[in-house]
């Protein structure tokens, strides 16, 4: 199980990572995320 819990984490955060990495930096701007914020923004919606 716990296994599958990290699989799916570590999917979500990659997920989240591509997302934000493909948005424009005004766009990122506009939602009040820098490009360094993408990392940390992944992993808090990973858990």
């Amino acid at each position: 199980m716990n296994l599958a819990r990290s699989f799916n984490n570590w999917r979500k955060y990659r997920q989240t990572v591509n997302e934000l990495g493909r948005m424009t930096d005004r766009e990122l701007r506009d939602l009040g995320i820098g490009r360094s914020d993408i990392p940390y923004i992944a992993r808090k919606a990973a858990n």
